[in-house]
C-alpha cells in the first residue's frame, strides 16, 4: 500500500495533489508544529496577471503549538473577503462557473479547527478532481506519539501496513532509504514534470494554488496533469 504523510496546506499547488493521487492513503499531518513561514495558512492566486497572496486567517499563530491546536479567525467575515477576491480575480476565467461553487463550499465550511478545516478542503478538492485516495488525520491515528522525524513517519507507515512511502521531492534530505528498507518499506519522492496551461494573455506563472489550475482547466484536463510525475529515490536525486 502506498502512503504519504504531509502537513495540510491551504489550497496547495498541483504537485501536492499529484502526491495525494499517487497513494492509497494520505495522512494529514495535523499534530505537528505550525510553521508560520510555510504554506499551511497561505498560497498565491493570479490577480491582474501577477501572483497575489491568498491567506487563511489564524488566531494567535505560534510555532510552539500544533497545527490542530489552532483555530480560524473570524471565519464568516474572512470567507466573504476571500470569495470576493476570487470573484474579482477569476470571474472571467473559462472554468469559473464550474470551479467557484466547490471553492465557495470549502471556504464557507464552518469548521474552526485549522487542521480539520484544511483536511476538509484537501479532500473536497481531491474528490472534485476524481481522486479517490483515503484521507486520515494523524491526530486521530494516535501513532508514534513521542517520536520525531523519520522515526515517527516509519511508525505511522507500519501502523497503516504501508509497503511504499512517497514524499514530496523537497524532502529528499530528510529520509534514509536504507532505514526504510530495513523495515520493508520502499521510499520514493514525487518529481513533478514542468506543467504549463493557458492563464490568458500574460506570461505563465507556475506553482500557484490549485485554485488557479481549477479556474483555467477542466477537471478532465487536470486529471491528465495529475499523472505527469516521476517517482525517484533519494539515491537518484543529486
Amino acid at each position: 500500500m502506498n502512503v504519504a504523510i504531509m502537513q495540510p496546506y491551504f489550497f496547495p499547488y498541483l504537485g501536492y495533489f499529484q502526491l495525494i493521487h499517487a497513494v492509497d492513503a494520505f495522512v494529514v499531518y495535523d499534530d505537528v508544529h505550525f510553521i508560520k513561514k510555510g504554506w499551511i495558512h497561505r498560497n498565491r492566486i493570479l490577480l491582474d496577471s501577477v501572483p497575489h497572496p491568498f491567506t487563511l486567517s489564524v488566531q494567535k499563530m505560534s510555532q510552539n503549538r500544533l497545527i490542530g491546536d489552532h483555530e480560524r479567525a473570524q471565519p464568516d467575515e474572512i470567507a466573504e473577503q476571500q470569495l470576493q477576491l476570487l470573484r474579482h480575480a477569476y470571474s472571467k476565467a473559462p472554468q469559473f462557473e464550474h470551479a467557484y461553487p466547490l471553492l465557495e463550499r470549502v471556504i464557507r465550511h464552518p469548521e474552526r479547527n485549522v487542521g480539520k478545516y484544511l483536511a476538509y478542503g484537501l479532500e473536497e478538492v481531491a474528490r472534485h478532481l476524481g481522486i479517490s485516495t483515503t484521507f486520515i488525520l494523524s491526530s486521530e491515528l494516535n501513532a508514534g506519539v513521542g517520536l520525531k522525524g523519520q522515526a515517527r513517519i516509519i511508525h505511522i507507515c507500519e501502523q497503516l501496513g504501508a509497503t511504499h512511502y512517497i514524499n514530496a521531492i523537497n524532502g529528499v534530505d530528510l529520509y534514509d532509504a536504507d532505514v526504510f528498507e530495513q523495515t520493508g518499506i520502499d521510499l520514493s519522492f514525487i518529481e513533478t514534470e514542468s506543467i504549463a496551461y493557458d492563464q490568458g494573455p500574460c506570461p505563465f506563472q507556475p506553482n500557484l494554488s490549485i485554485i488557479d489550475v481549477m479556474m483555467h482547466c477542466s477537471p478532465q484536463e487536470i486529471r491528465l496533469m495529475l499523472d505527469r510525475y516521476a517517482l525517484v529515490s533519494n539515491r537518484q536525486v543529486t
